[in-house]
């Protein structure tokens, strides 16, 4: 019952209302909000406290920006969905702070429109060596049925590719990755595809900001080939899983394109079956059968791995 008062306390004022509603449509800073409410910073700072307190939104740090938005797993999270819900449509307030909420939205999407012009054509340039990524995609979903996703990891999200292949059957789905640009991005096509179980952090691949054994399923897609070390982001990817949980690795079966480790970073020119294989092994993890779909001149490897259920993860 006190949480639910501290709740119920922390809602009771317009303009923490207002963020609750605002934050159970996107995933925004303080800066964004200042703008929509026309408030001062601390004002909004403060606000957002109580309501991040009382268990209603959920903050994540990203660099010197910190994200808020509706919280979904703490006690409070069906009160502040239930309120939300109660809300008239026709409230003048709101409904002039969600036309400015689709101004914000409007203007994160042209700059990360902005940032994928420049890196298109560098993208574009990878993919001509090596099959469609739609047979990619099936090949990954013929491994894992959508009843079998749960709760989804993806490291190094990128533009949150993943997220959109997995996130409609994922109970719930967290990107990962390094680039606040990508992230960018994968923020505006997550909320383009509706994804609202989807949320994107920063994050690093070899120290990831999760609890173990917390998903029923990790992916890291076309990551392991920038890592300098690969059998440490397994590792990593393993402590993430809980028993019983799913590991999908995508990477390129070993090549000679040397141009991709010089023109695109590239650390790793592919890899074995095997020495995939002794990395899993090593994270206490099972392999499974890998698929190999071969392109000109690369080949993409998707390589699962089970965690025995009766195996928890490794503390970190």
């Amino acid at each position: 019952m006190d949480v639910l008062l501290l709740g119920m306390r922390a809602v009771a004022e317009p303009t923490r209302l207002r963020l609750l509603v605002l934050c159970a449509h996107a995933e925004l800073t303080v800066t964004e909000l200042t703008q929509i409410l026309g408030q001062s910073q601390p004002r909004v700072s403060r606000h957002l406290k109580l309501l991040v307190e009382a268990g209603l939104l959920d903050r994540f740090r990203e660099g010197t920006w910190a994200f808020y938005r509706m919280s979904e797993r703490h006690a409070c999270a069906t009160l502040g969905r239930m309120i939300v819900d109660l809300i008239p449509d026709g409230d003048k307030t709101l409904s002039l702070d969600l036309v400015r909420l689709e101004a914000v939205k409007t203007a994160r999407a042209e700059q990360a429109a902005a940032y994928f012009r420049l890196n298109a054509a560098r993208w574009n340039e990878i993919r001509q060596y090596y099959v469609d990524e739609v047979e990619v995609e099936k090949a990954m979903m013929a491994l894992l049925p959508v009843g079998e996703v749960g709760e989804l990891l993806d490291i190094g999200t990128g533009t949150g590719r993943m997220l959109e292949v997995y996130g409609a059957a994922a109970t719930r789905a967290v990107g990962i990755d390094t680039s606040r640009d990508m992230l960018a991005v994968a923020r505006v096509n997550l909320e383009r595809a509706g994804l609202h179980k989807c949320q994107v952090r920063l994050g690093d691949m070899y120290q990831l900001p999760v609890s173990s054994a917390s998903f029923d399923t990790v992916t890291v897609h076309q990551v392991l080939h920038y890592a300098a070390a690969p059998g440490d982001v397994i590792a990593e990817a393993a402590r993430a899983l809980r028993p019983g949980g799913r590991l999908i690795v995508v990477d390129f079966a070993p090549h000679r394109e040397e141009q991709l480790r010089v023109d695109h970073k590239h650390r790793r020119l592919g890899f074995s079956d095997d020495e995939l294989a002794s990395w899993l092994e090593r994270a206490d993890l099972v392999p499974e059968l890998a698929t190999h779909l071969r392109g000109a001149p690369l080949t993409v490897c998707v390589w699962p791995a089970r965690r025995p259920a009766s195996t928890p993860a490794t503390p970190q």
